[in-house]
């Protein structure tokens, strides 16, 4: 390793002679003869621990040079000793202001001079090691957090992706819903602040959408695979989905953290509730439905219309859009329904985009 360097930045030849025998037997000396020979030398060298800085030079002085280690950055990496003569003692303010480690009044005291660049040189060392353990730290937590995350993405998807081998639906459902939802919260995080979303929380509950019909795990093959329409009876018990997800939910509970499992629990149950009170499985109205439900409601609903199903036939991306603003299926938030609309020409482009390319990775 290159020997730690020195920049001793003085006009009296005698004033650097002295600074260097402190200190030549531990580190390499540079040496400059005013401000803008220490810039060169700043610039050519890589190692430097310490500059002691006179201020009255010819050509640059030793505010000059402070300039310039502003200007690039520097005055937090290398530390500066300034030393001044006594008729300038009104500059010690100024020197502090710029962020110097110290300010040494000539005549200085050799040894004194030595035991504080010691003590500086230490100091800034220290705290230099200090920020690459904490940036090798979050660095690590960074990478355990990717790790986790990918591990329950995959298993989000292969759980989720269960319901659609049952229900004989294509693996595209789970993707498209994800997709909507993420374009949904998009305009809902730009045009309605008042939510307070984050991008960490549209994508949490992105994720958690892929869940939303969980429960159907537990729904009988004879009414989920039926391809005619429900009684009411059997429309009851497909209703228990919503419920029968959060029971699922809530045993891999303490694998996930509070924010994503309470994305999940609301997208799970109330993704059929709405603004009116007459979804299910609780009937809740207007605001007592989470946002993160009624996004996922939308994206849900728009999927089923313009997608094949067992019990019905395709509806034109057009048709699909009226139906949901014109309160065909049901009623939902005011908020939600302008995001629908903002994302109209998203959605219509999003199924054809999905099957030009894979987004899986």
């Amino acid at each position: 390793m290159d020997k730690q360097q020195i920049l001793i930045v003085d006009d009296e030849e005698v004033n650097r002679a002295i600074l260097k025998g402190l200190f030549q037997s531990n580190y390499d000396i540079i040496e400059a003869s005013n401000g803008l020979e220490a810039t060169v030398q700043i610039e050519n060298n890589q190692n430097i621990v310490l500059i002691l800085l006179d201020v009255v030079m010819p050509v640059m002085d030793g505010f000059g040079v402070l300039d310039y280690l502003k200007k690039h950055d520097l005055l937090e990496k290398i530390p500066v000793i300034l030393i001044t003569g006594e008729t300038v003692l009104n500059s010690e303010e100024q020197a502090y202001s710029y962020g110097v480690a110290d300010v040494i009044h000539k005549p200085f005291y050799p040894h004194i001079v030595k035991r504080r660049a010691k003590n500086i040189i230490e100091l800034y060392q220290d705290k230099h090691h200090m920020e690459e353990r904490i940036k090798e730290q979050e660095q690590a937590i960074m990478d355990k957090e990717r790790k986790i995350r990918e591990s329950n993405e995959f298993m989000i998807d292969a759980l989720s992706s269960v319901v659609e081998f049952r229900s004989l639906e294509t693996g595209e459902h789970i993707r498209r819903i994800k997709y909507f939802t993420r374009i949904l919260l998009k305009y809902l995080m730009k045009y309605f602040p008042k939510y307070g979303l984050t991008q960490a929380q549209v994508d949490e509950i992105s994720r958690a959408a892929a869940l939303h019909d969980i429960g159907k795990i537990g729904i009988p093959d004879s009414i989920l695979l039926k391809p005619g329409r429900l009684t009411p009876e059997e429309f009851e018990i497909m209703k228990t989905h919503t419920t029968i997800g959060c029971e699922v939910l809530e045993k891999f509970r303490k694998n996930q953290t509070g924010e994503f499992y309470q994305y999940c629990y609301e997208i799970c149950r109330y993704h059929h509730e709405r603004w009116d009170g007459n979804g299910y499985p609780d009937h809740l109205v207007g605001e007592e439905i989470p946002i993160s439900a009624h996004i996922v409601a939308v994206a849900d609903v728009y999927d089923a219309l313009v997608s094949p199903r067992v019990y019905k036939s395709i509806y034109a991306n057009n048709m699909a859009y009226d139906m949901i603003m014109n309160g065909e299926c049901g009623q939902f938030s005011p908020d939600v329904l302008e995001c629908f609309s903002l994302a109209k020409e998203d959605f219509f482009n999003i199924v054809e985009v999905i099957k030009m390319f894979d987004f899986s990775s």
